[in-house]
């Protein structure tokens, strides 16, 4: 079987560590199998001094489809009180302390987008498209995209992009400022490990520092997420997101 998360340090940019979203075949929507793998890649890369930044990418034409719907559906169903499998990732990305960077060609819908809001620097296609369709899902913001958007797009984007599911492009996310460059498809890849690189060469206890001005506090965003996630986990198991979700999987 394919791996659906590639792991490895960067042979050309030493100090970067590349995790790879690779299903491509479905988009690369998240199973909660990947999202441990991704857990895993971070807690590696926070214990390896020799790992200085990472890189989050996806494959040509897509970062990802967001979470993977037969997985939301079977949690629905199970009844089960332990949260999805996403809020771990969620949280190991809340509180990582190196840099984070990512690059986007194509699609980058729900967690592929709201990833992105825990990145320190962000590189997209023109092609890319941002989008959050939770509402229409009969959810809710999740990965503390309710504090981060905002403070980063301002209310009124924000609430386009979170609430009323409004899609954005690649320019259009670099004028909000969820994005920091847009270059041309072919050049994501490389301008995103290069930019990582950059980072990774800096003094490492003096960027830590500045890093940890600019951000917001991890226990305000952790905080955030526990409090999203009440409310994303009710309406997951709602009669409202079944019937979405079983529309979607017919489409």
């Amino acid at each position: 079987m394919t791996d659906h998360i590639l792991i490895e340090c960067s042979d050309v940019h030493p100090g970067v560590l590349v995790i790879r979203l690779n299903r491509p075949e479905k988009k690369n929507a998240i199973t909660a199998e990947m999202y441990r793998k991704m857990v895993g890649g971070l807690t590696q890369a926070a214990a390896d001094e020799a790992i200085r930044a990472v890189t989050f990418l996806g494959t040509e034409g897509c970062f990802s489809a967001g979470n993977d719907m037969g997985d939301f559906l079977s949690y629905a169903l199970s009844g089960s009180s332990e949260p999805p499998a996403a809020v771990d990732f969620l949280k190991a990305l809340a509180t990582f302390e190196k840099p984070l960077v990512s690059g986007v060609d194509g699609l980058a819908i729900g967690i592929g987008t709201t990833l992105h809001l825990h990145c320190d620097l962000t590189v997209a296609s023109a092609r890319s498209l941002f989008r959050t369709p939770f509402v229409d899902l009969a959810l809710v913001p999740e990965a503390a995209s309710s504090l981060l958007a905002p403070a980063v797009m301002g209310q009124q984007r924000a609430f386009a992009l979170l609430a009323a599911g409004e899609g954005f492009s690649g320019e259009e996310a670099r004028a909000a400022g969820l994005v920091w460059k847009v270059v041309s498809p072919q050049e994501v890849e490389a301008e995103t490990l290069a930019i990582a690189a950059k980072l990774a060469a800096k003094p490492a206890g003096a960027l830590k520092i500045a890093r940890d001005l600019v951000r917001p506090s991890p226990a305000a965003v952790l905080a955030r997420i526990d409090a999203e996630m009440v409310h994303f986990s009710a309406q997951l198991k709602s009669a409202e997101a079944r019937a979405a979700f079983e529309a979607f999987l017919k489409r």
